[in-house]
């Protein structure tokens, strides 16, 4: 009885040759082309917040002498202890906080409720609705600033944080329910058939079928309406004209002046009012690119 040994694949695959190896190492051009438009890239984008830095630890005097683009002659803090002085960020902060807060979270769900009746109940008009959904989103905020000021004033809401909830959770979730139905309506109509056929109503459906599946793109969403929320200006400033309940958009606005403005103190206060956004982002960051990489359905 003889034994056979089967050969080495190993040992049997020739030997990469010199050109060959010199071939894999050779970087391509198209790449140190691709990585220096990368880099030029990232350096336009941080030069503002460079530029802002700077000038945020700059003295008036200092600014004046040797212009934005120097460097600071000494480090100082008085920029931002003179904004602090002039606007109650504390609560500028917290009311920032709360109505973006509220805003993502009401208009996520908002969204998901009325997308799910539009893309998997298929109501009827559902393409009529859409449209209407998507004009909402194109109207320019100062075409609605009249009736929302009025609607504001009748509902006893004016000069309270709930009237801006209430108003960009509504403008918000027209957006997103514009994008949730036409994502809901790609879901394979098997799965859902499957789920109701084992007894499923339409909220366990809800809750345990598409939710699950939609909940990287819901994610992704709440990022952006608080982002998106944060960053309003115009409506909070006409609706929110009591000091105690402005945002910290507005309450950076008030340091620009009839005649002239403060701008050490501004790129104080523009570095304090980015902060917040810029560690929501560190924090939500894996939950972002996951929730705009993940799209398939398992």
């Amino acid at each position: 009885m003889t034994a056979t040994i089967a050969p080495d694949r190993e040992a049997t695959r020739p030997a990469p040759t010199r050109r060959s190896t010199q071939r894999r190492r050779r970087p391509r051009p198209l790449r140190w082309v691709i990585l220096a438009a990368a880099i030029v890239v990232a350096l336009v984008m941080l030069a503002p917040l460079v530029l802002l830095v700077l000038n945020a630890f700059k003295t008036g005097g200092d600014y004046s002498a040797h212009g934005p683009l120097a460097l600071p002659t000494e480090w100082s803090l008085k920029s931002f202890q003179d904004y602090l002085d002039r606007v109650d960020f504390l609560r500028a902060l917290w009311n920032s906080v709360v109505i973006a807060t509220l805003v993502a979270l009401l208009g996520t769900l908002v969204s998901l409720l009325s997308a799910y009746a539009i893309g998997v109940g298929r109501v009827r008009g559902s393409t009529a609705l859409l449209a209407v959904f998507l004009l909402a989103t194109m109207l320019p905020q100062e075409a609605l600033i009249y009736p929302l000021f009025y609607g504001a004033q009748a509902t006893g809401t004016f000069n309270t944080v709930w009237s801006v909830i209430v108003v960009f959770t509504v403008l918000q979730a027209a957006f997103g329910t514009y994008l949730l139905s036409s994502v809901m309506s790609t879901l394979p109509p098997s799965l859902l058939e499957a789920a109701a056929l084992d007894g499923a109503g339409r909220w366990r459906i809800l809750w345990s079928v598409v939710y699950p599946v939609m909940r990287p793109t819901l994610s992704v969403l709440m990022v952006f309406f608080f982002v998106w929320t944060w960053n309003e200006f115009y409506i909070p400033l006409i609706l929110l004209s009591d000091q105690s309940v402005q945002t910290v958009p507005i309450a950076l606005a008030t340091l620009q002046g009839q005649n002239s403005i403060d701008i050490t103190s501004l790129n104080a206060g523009s570095l304090l009012s980015l902060l917040p956004t810029l560690i929501f982002f560190i924090i939500f960051q894996r939950t972002l690119s996951r929730g705009v990489t993940v799209g398939s359905v398992k």
